[in-house]
């Protein structure tokens, strides 16, 4: 590939293909089975093909072709077993590679952006690329003050390429639907496209990774790597070397992905109460597993990486979801439901039984209600078939409920995060996490004359 295919005919033809692709193998398929081969092995490989094409044309497309496939890549737990054995491999390879783009492109961006004499800021500059992104690629080198670094470079095109990608993808989302069971997939696609000026940004990715880095600089747990220089289509920081997380879902021991777990489950609820801001791209090539500080117990930490999607949360995660998960615990369904009306999730027009809401709620949440769940492909599942089926009562109840656009993106990323936990298979004290950082959690005591002067 000589360079980010970003003609709009060019990559229109390669996502056209992939509906045109299913219903040709389809017809493959039909035929196989007039020739009388088994039903099991015809749709086994048919599934094998479909994910070999599909992710085939997502990774060499990067733009938004890649950014979709990564984000229904943490999905990947609520496929039937049956379905999912096909997709896993080549879901994994997608979070963490990509074709490369040519060195000369990569120069001639870098003498753009730092000057004809770029090469002179740096001590050593690796020409092949670490990682590769939807919108951009990583190359390893030495800053010239001897700091090892991570130099991420945007594709030239990157910003029409991602629009177009989403725009040709949103007219396929019927065809695109039965990949995840239970997910709609033109909102995933609308709220790709609002972000898309915001992930070309380096400045705001630059401004959201530094405020991590300063705030986790010396946590036992996170690790954030500082912002070294950015320009435009140019971003530096410090490099963190670690297992990324995809190996630690393919190959990690049973304290790794218990470790990574809980490690992810605290990222997610403390770092909107530290930071004002909420890491919107959890899909598992953003993290790294990293041998813990050998002065302290020795525990893995947890690396994060690549902040170009972020939520501004001010206050932290919003106090109603607190309150909502807390009195769904106690069991307070009139109080669940009327809260559930002020937010907007429950719209006017509409009129649900409070109690049959408290039954919708209870079986996702159970996590919360423990204090170690161990989350599973299989308990993903059963709660992605549970919404899906339309014989459920809970799928007919939660077609009613609404999403204010407001909790749209927590919504993705918390679903997201607890996709990734499945695939690790890891045990997490969850409810641990949620008292020590969601606001609304824990009911907070009144304060009393008394309880002042305790304090005091």
């Amino acid at each position: 590939m000589s360079d980010l295919p970003r003609k709009a005919v060019t990559r229109t033809a390669k996502l056209a293909a992939l509906p045109l692709g299913f219903a040709g193998r389809a017809t493959w398929g039909l035929g196989k089975r007039i020739v009388g081969e088994s039903a099991e092995l015809v749709g086994r490989e048919l599934q094998q093909r479909t994910a070999e094409q599909m992710f085939k044309v997502l990774g060499e497309l990067k733009g938004g072709a890649m950014k979709f496939g990564q984000a229904l890549s943490v999905f990947e737990s609520a496929l039937p077993e049956e379905i999912a054995g096909p997709y896993r491999a080549a879901l994994t390879k997608l979070q963490e590679a990509a074709p490369p783009m040519p060195t000369r492109t990569v120069h001639s961006v870098l003498a753009e952006r730092l000057g004809e004499d770029w090469q002179d800021l740096f001590e050593e500059f690796e020409d092949k690329p670490a990682a590769a992104a939807s919108i951009g690629q990583v190359h390893r080198g030495v800053w010239h003050d001897g700091r090892e670094v991570a130099v991420k470079v945007q594709y030239p095109g990157a910003g029409e390429a991602l629009l177009s990608d989403l725009n040709q993808l949103s007219r396929f989302a019927r065809l695109l639907g039965p990949l995840i069971p239970g997910m709609d997939i033109k909102p995933l696609i609308a709220e790709l496209k609002d972000r898309v000026s915001e992930e070309l940004d380096y400045a705001l990715e630059a401004q959201a990774q530094q405020a991590h880095a300063d705030e986790f600089a010396d946590d036992p747990d996170v690790v954030v790597p500082a912002v070294v220089h950015q320009c435009e289509q140019v971003l530096i920081t410090e490099w963190i070397d670690g297992i990324p997380l995809s190996e630690v879902i393919s190959d990690g021991t049973e304290e790794q992905r218990n470790r990574a777990g809980q490690l992810l489950a605290r990222f997610l609820f403390s770092g909107p109460a530290r930071t004002g801001l909420l890491h919107a791209d959890p899909h598992p090539g953003n993290f790294r597993l990293l041998p813990g500080d050998p002065d302290s117990e020795g525990e893995w930490r947890l690396g994060v990486l690549d902040f170009g999607t972020v939520d501004r949360l001010p206050g932290g995660l919003p106090t109603p979801i607190g309150d909502s998960l807390r009195m769904t615990l106690d069991g307070d369904a009139d109080a669940v439901y009327e809260l559930l009306c002020e937010e907007g999730f429950v719209k006017e027009s509409i009129d649900l039984e409070p109690d049959a809401v408290l039954d919708y709620l209870l079986p996702i949440i159970e996590p919360a209600q423990v204090d170690e769940f161990t989350f599973t492909r299989g308990w993903m599942r059963s709660q992605a078939g549970r919404v899906a089926d339309p014989r459920s009562p809970a799928y007919q109840l939660g077609k009613q409920l609404n999403l204010p656009p407001a909790y749209l993106l927590i919504h993705r990323v918390t679903l997201s995060t607890i996709g990734v936990l499945c695939q690790l298979g890891a045990t997490v004290r969850l409810r641990e996490e949620l008292e020590e950082w969601l606001p609304g959690f824990v009911l907070e005591e009144p304060i009393t004359d008394e309880g002042s002067a305790a304090e005091a």
